[in-house]
């Protein structure tokens, strides 16, 4: 990928499992989970935006563009790849890439990966394969085309809300990662799943 593309820090989820509010603002290792996944996309892509939904003001630290889901009700990850895909399309992008808030182990050379994936479309997720061999897609971790965002916009206001419904249909490629030493797409769900991040945190430090 000859130029850094924009990406979209997916933090807009309701966080149910942690008994709500903004599971990315939880503290890991001495900061909070988003700053860990930024300081990860920083260098792989630009600019960069969050999408959340409530009051922006409490992620106005981060001096990032806040994207509140266009489509109302929250109906998940698509709504907010899709504010991401309106967002590029105002800067001129191609393309923008995904990222999961909850996700701080993520691989650093994901953006080169799902560039170099990309199917005709376009599109590109990342994947991982377990010790049966089986492929487990990370719809939260993609490359997403500007030229399907209407296509998408459609999509979801028809009712679709599962990713990979969408991507199957239009062709996704996949970049499939290594889960060795650790799995790069662990995602904090649970209250005890920051102790099992603080963990992971000791073995990429």
């Amino acid at each position: 990928m000859t130029e850094r593309l924009p990406a979209v820090i997916l933090a807009g989820g309701r966080a149910t499992r942690m008994g709500g509010g903004d599971k990315p603002l939880r503290p890991l290792g001495g900061r909070a989970i988003l700053d860990h996944v930024i300081a990860r996309m920083k260098p792989q892509c630009a600019p960069l935006a969050l999408n959340a939904n409530g009051n922006p003001a409490r992620l106005a630290g981060y001096g990032l563009p806040v994207l509140s889901d266009s489509i109302p009700d929250h109906p998940g990850p698509l709504a907010g790849v899709l504010a991401g895909l309106d967002w590029a399309a105002g800067l001129g992008a191609s393309h923008v890439i995904s990222a999961a808030g909850d996700t701080p182990f993520f691989p650093v050379d994901l953006a080169d990966r799902l560039w170099a994936a990309r199917s005709p479309a376009g599109l590109a997720l990342a994947a991982t394969r377990d010790e049966t061999g089986k492929t487990w897609r990370q719809p939260t971790f993609g490359l997403w085309p500007v030229a399907l965002r209407e296509d998408l916009r459609a999509a979801l206001e028809g009712g679709l809300r599962k990713v990979v419904l969408w991507t199957d249909a239009h062709g996704a490629g996949e970049a499939e990662f290594a889960t060795t030493p650790i799995d790069p797409f662990f995602n904090i769900n649970r209250p005890e799943d920051i102790d099992e991040a603080e963990r992971l945190l000791g073995l990429t430090a």
